[in-house]
């Protein structure tokens, strides 16, 4: 029985700790792992969500040890949540002894690197992407700022001392790790690296768990005619997500298509994403904007004609998993996504699971769909989104993993 202390900034009260960490650690411990879940907790997150999570993790045994998140000020809210975790961590492991210590991120792995060189234990640096990249590409850290330079600067420097000294490293991509194999002077073996991408519970998301009976009472809910189009968004907008392009996108395919319609399936304020249709002559009455909870999500897939993400291509985003293309895929259904985005256009291409946008050419995009519109195989879909993207895949690659540490 190996004890795994799983260090994670983002909450497991969040929508993310939900689906991409709970049910993984869930899986480990039938193999044989027992996990302590140390995670930083957003308050009203926490104060809506605790009860059900804490449900969760005590019936399969897993120990939660959550602090709060700190947002402002910027930089010190951080390093004071760095420095509550690292004083967790140590008080932890004096009462535990554990065997592995599990990074999600670079925030946790500061507290990895710390705990390997003092206790000398075994870390997975599970990296999720490119994040320092990540923050400059998506506008939060500007490289004028001396501040946030000398930050990203840090950063940077840290990741080639995690990517060396951890003994494992985790990536969401191939594209990622060809990246990271390609840095000079880095010089770390090809096998440190796993590639698992965000992985999805096929047996949550499945069509044959959606009654005929409970889609005709969610289209008559949402105003949904049997015969509509339905264009379908899931998850919050955020900083990536690229909200004008797709309202651009809509606008153009709703001319060819009458009969339309804009589902965004979010938790996300609904006042931003009007305002935003209002901008492209988008019609009330053909963008539809309702939140879910993850047991229902299944259910509001399954209204989708097509799912739809567009993703702002940059650098960082070599290293990401949209969560999101493998639950619609797991639906037997095709996505329309952007190409530069990870792994995610050679996953269409390989299991002919949608329509790659290339290079925002929304015309050749759109005759694309008209013209494939019946060429999509659902079981086939849903085959490849198992084969590349299934939770039980996910967990044996963890495993693995572990098993591998000296």
């Amino acid at each position: 029985m190996k004890n795994v202390l799983y260090i994670s900034y983002d909450g497991m009260t969040d929508p993310l700790g939900q689906s991409q960490v709970l049910p993984y650690l869930i899986g480990l411990t039938k193999n044989g792992y027992t996990f302590t879940i140390l995670s930083c907790e957003k308050r009203d997150n926490y104060v809506k969500n605790r009860q059900v999570i804490a449900d969760i993790l005590s019936t399969a045994g897993i120990n939660w040890e959550p602090i709060f998140y700190t947002k402002r000020p910027p930089v010190l809210s951080t390093l004071y949540d760095y420095w509550k975790l690292k004083n967790a961590a140590t008080k932890l492991h004096n009462k535990v002894k554990f065997d592995i210590i599990h990074c999600r991120s670079y925030i946790a792995s500061l507290i990895g690197l710390w705990m390997t060189q003092k206790y000398c234990l075994p870390f997975v640096f599970d990296m999720r992407g490119f994040w320092a990249d990540e923050r400059v590409d998506g506008g939060l850290w500007d490289l004028s700022n001396p501040i946030f330079k000398t930050i990203y600067n840090f950063f940077k420097r840290k990741e080639r001392v995690f990517l060396k000294k951890s003994a494992a490293v985790v990536s969401l991509t191939h594209a990622g790790k060809n990246e990271i194999l390609s840095w000079k002077n880095l010089n770390i073996p090809g096998d440190k690296i796993t590639v698992i991408p965000c992985c999805v519970d096929t047996e949550l998301f499945t069509s044959e768990g959606v009654s005929l009976l409970q889609q005709s009472a969610a289209q008559q809910k949402l105003n949904i005619g049997k015969s509509d189009f339905i264009l379908g968004y899931l998850g919050s907008i955020g900083t990536w997500y690229m909200l004008d392009e797709m309202m651009q996108f809509f606008a153009d395919l709703k001319k060819l298509i009458p009969h339309a319609k804009l589902l965004f399936i979010t938790q996300d304020d609904a006042t931003g994403i009007i305002a935003k249709a209002g901008v492209y002559s988008i019609d009330r009455t053909d963008l539809i904007i309702t939140p879910a909870a993850r047991n229902e999500v299944p259910l509001m897939i399954s209204l989708f004609t097509y799912g739809l993400f567009f993703i702002k291509p940059s650098y960082s985003k070599t290293a990401s998993s949209p969560t999101k293309q493998g639950e619609i895929m797991a639906m037997g259904l095709p996505v329309i996504c952007n190409s530069g985005v990870g792994d995610s256009d050679a996953i269409v291409e390989k299991y002919h699971s949608g329509v790659i946008v290339k290079n925002f050419n929304y015309s050749e995009a759109i005759t694309a769909i008209l013209t494939k519109q019946n060429d999509f195989d659902k079981n086939k879909i849903r085959d490849g989104a198992i084969n590349y993207f299934s939770l039980s895949n996910g967990i044996e690659q963890y495993a693995k993993v572990y098993q591998s540490l000296k």
